[in-house]
């Protein structure tokens, strides 16, 4: 399935934050999205994830195809490892959660309690869950937030592997993955200000 983003307009609390975006992920394509804090990546990636709602501009290929993994790790304390990971596999219809403990190297961590892990291998869990949902983009904002070195590489395989298999990734990052990519600085869409009249311009 690929992805593609027409003229698109988003808006953080009301306020465009950028406009005339445009873009194609297509299947086995990586895609990196950089830009200065505050530009809004966070923004763009929860509205292609279909989190929050456009002000203009289309997305095609996103409905029921999308995996997305944010700044939340999306995890329920009070049941283990395998339990999480078993949830989530139970929602999206998908098969073993075995592949996934593998790919992060959960099997040691699968009988405690999610609550108790470290900061680092709660991420590694929340980004687990993707391997689960049997879906094709993948859709991810700063992901390697709490990782240590090691961890970094087992991501960037998993991507890789996700890659391999038909699937795509679209990653604000600001770390070298490691990964064939193509990078997309938002910056070049930020959102130009609204014009002021001079009313308002008085209490500016």
């Amino acid at each position: 399935m690929t992805l593609i983003v027409s003229d698109l307009t988003i808006a953080r609390g009301g306020v465009p934050v950028l406009e005339g975006l445009n873009l194609t992920l297509a299947p086995g394509q990586a895609l990196v999205i950089r830009g200065p804090n505050g530009i809004g990546k966070t923004t763009l990636l929860r509205t292609l994830a279909g989190l929050q709602p456009p002000v203009t501009g289309k997305i095609v290929g996103a409905e029921d195809t999308i995996a997305y993994a944010g700044h939340s790790d999306g995890l329920k304390p009070t049941l283990t490892v395998t339990e999480n990971l078993t949830f989530w596999a139970q929602v999206f219809a998908a098969g073993s959660i075995q592949p996934a403990l593998d790919a992060f190297d959960l099997n040691d961590l699968a009988n405690r309690h999610a609550g108790n892990l470290s900061a680092g291998q709660k991420r590694r869990l929340g980004l687990a869950r993707l391997l689960v949902t049997g879906r094709p983009i993948w859709v991810l904002d700063e992901p390697t937030v709490s990782l240590d070195t090691r961890a970094v590489g087992m991501f960037a395989d998993a991507v890789r592997a996700h890659l391999g298999q038909g699937g795509s990734a679209l990653i604000a990052t600001h770390i070298d993955l490691g990964l064939d990519a193509q990078v997309l600085d938002v910056g070049q869409f930020r959102a130009k200000l609204p014009a002021l009249d001079d009313f308002d311009g008085g209490f500016l």
